[in-house]
């Protein structure tokens, strides 16, 4: 437990507890969910992701993956158990706004989020709805667009946009609403080797809270310090990323696979 802290002093015992006591990112306690025709698809779920830590969700399809995203700015409410974002839980109506505000979800599918006739115009959306000044919502949409590399390109229909320039779009859309925290659905789904290369290039460089579900173990692992497996709507496994691309019995038991000839580079 040693260190310094900001005034030069010592870390002490006492500073732990007081930084344990800061509220998570993210808190799932005991969360569960059944959908409306009796399908339980969470069940149980006890997560902790502190301020600044990437981690991705691991597990077959039909896990569970995506119901948790949907749970994490109350798109999704929870049928058991509580969600709560930097201390804020998600369950009166009046704070739903502010978790959206913190909390940016970028579907697997761009589509689902860009609807205005120009890139331009679907990334100011966001903004525009929270009553900012026109010279505020310019210069977050510049800045959202050259966080992802489409600056100048705002003016574009995004249907002549390729798959992976709309996921830009889609990602810049989301950081226009300047969020804490980012959560990505299969960001890597349907783009070809260069836009994953890239997209992955875009995610490194951001500094917000990342949480993404993915069954792209390579992509985890090149993206996110810890990961953890959901299967049938359960945890069953929290470690670092590396350790459980390590353990090849864990990952067959869920019927996740590294791609042939994959060779682990440990950070």
């Amino acid at each position: 437990m040693s260190g310094v802290r900001s005034d030069g002093k010592a870390v002490t015992k006492q500073d732990h507890q007081e930084r344990s006591r800061d509220p998570a990112a993210i808190e799932l306690e005991d969360l569960g969910f059944s959908y409306p025709d009796g399908h339980r698809a969470l069940a149980g779920i006890t997560l902790r992701i502190e301020a600044g830590e990437r981690v991705a969700i691991l597990g077959p399809n039909g896990a569970g993956k995506s119901t948790l995203c949907l749970h994490l700015n109350g798109i999704l409410e929870a049928t058991e158990g509580t969600v709560s974002v930097g201390g804020l839980p998600i369950f009166r109506a009046d704070d739903v706004k502010e978790v959206r505000r913190r909390v940016g979800v970028v579907f697997q599918d761009p589509d689902d989020m860009l609807f205005m006739p120009t890139v331009e115009a679907d990334v100011a959306f966001g903004p525009s709805n929270l009553g900012l000044p026109e010279e505020e919502v310019r210069a977050r949409v510049e800045r959202a667009l050259g966080a992802v590399g489409m600056g100048g390109m705002g003016g574009r229909s995004p249907h002549h946009l390729s798959f992976g320039q709309k996921k830009r779009a889609a990602t810049a859309a989301v950081l226009s609403m300047d969020p804490e925290i980012l959560v990505l659905d299969e960001p890597s789904s349907s783009l070809d080797p260069r836009g994953r290369r890239e997209f992955g290039e875009l995610l490194a460089g951001l500094g917000q809270t990342i949480i993404m579900t993915t069954h792209d173990l390579p992509y985890a692992h090149e993206l996110c310090g810890r990961a953890v497996i959901l299967d049938n709507g359960r945890i069953v496994a929290d470690r670092p990323t590396d350790e459980i691309l390590g353990d090849p019995d864990l990952l067959a038991a869920h019927d996740l696979e590294l791609p042939h000839g994959f060779v682990m580079d440990h950070h």
